[in-house]
């Protein structure tokens, strides 16, 4: 049985007005999730600061601890890193209502496609997260206490390490992204795995390009951003070469039908 043509496929249609009664209402509902999360989260938030700051507290020579130079810092740190948190576990929620906005405007090949890709994104996008932390921030904060001059006491203040860490969180989160922006490339037609195979010494060059804006200036950090990014890529180019091959394979059975 042969799907249905994309020109012959009916789309639902609905007025400016619904649509954007429509927009409103997903949008209510994804602020509502992050909130429920947020207020579960704030018993927590001195724990949770605790946590994310341990890369850098275990770097710290002994004696040496973090600072707050700011009246309430040691208030509201701790709770806007508590909302950063929620927005991250209730992504799925959130996009999930973008996920619903959009969907009825899809034809079901394109559903099958978004699903996947959708779910994938943000596995990614956490996995750059963890990765930041358990690698990456470990032996940065490392390297950071081994050159500081002598005579100088390392205290970070509680406000800028939280600022620095969130930057992070998101470069490495949107820079695991990769694969799936090669997958959307290939898919929409802009190129394809034999260009982007190509394309390779460019590529791992431009990695390191981007790993020297998205990290601190230091070797390290940018070398743990460019080489995954770099495998990631590679992988892209390994799951275009798959969904290609589908293409094709569909495209055929479909012509012997």
């Amino acid at each position: 049985m042969t799907e249905t043509p994309k020109e012959d496929e009916p789309l639902e249609e609905a007025s400016l007005l619904s649509h954007l009664l429509e927009l409103r209402s997903r949008m209510l509902r994804a602020f509502a999730a992050v909130i429920v999360v947020f207020i579960c989260l704030i018993p927590f938030a001195k724990r949770l600061f605790a946590i994310v700051s341990q890369p850098l507290t275990n770097a710290l020579p002994e004696g040496n601890t973090m600072i707050a130079t700011q009246v309430a810092s040691p208030f509201l740190t701790p709770f806007k890193l508590a909302f950063f948190i929620a927005l991250f576990i209730a992504m799925p929620a959130v996009l999930y209502q973008v996920w619903a906005f959009v969907a009825p405007g899809l034809y079901k090949k394109e559903k099958r496609f978004a699903l996947p890709m959708l779910a994938s994104s943000i596995m990614l996008f956490y996995l750059g997260i963890l990765f930041a932390y358990y690698v990456v921030f470990p032996l940065m904060f490392a390297f950071f206490n081994q050159v500081s001059p002598q005579g100088v006491d390392v205290m970070t203040d509680i406000t800028a390490y939280l600022d620095f860490v969130l930057a992070l969180f998101f470069a490495f989160g949107i820079a695991f992204e990769v694969p799936i922006a090669t997958v959307l490339l290939v898919w929409a037609r802009i190129t394809t795995p034999e260009k982007l195979g190509r394309a390779r010494p460019y590529v791992f060059l431009g990695c390191f390009v981007v790993g020297m804006f998205l990290t601190p200036p230091d070797v390290i950090s940018q070398t743990l951003l460019a080489v995954p990014v770099y495998v990631l890529f590679e992988l892209g180019i390994i799951m275009s070469r798959t969904m290609v091959g589908r293409e094709r394979a569909s495209s055929a059975d479909a012509s012997a039908s």
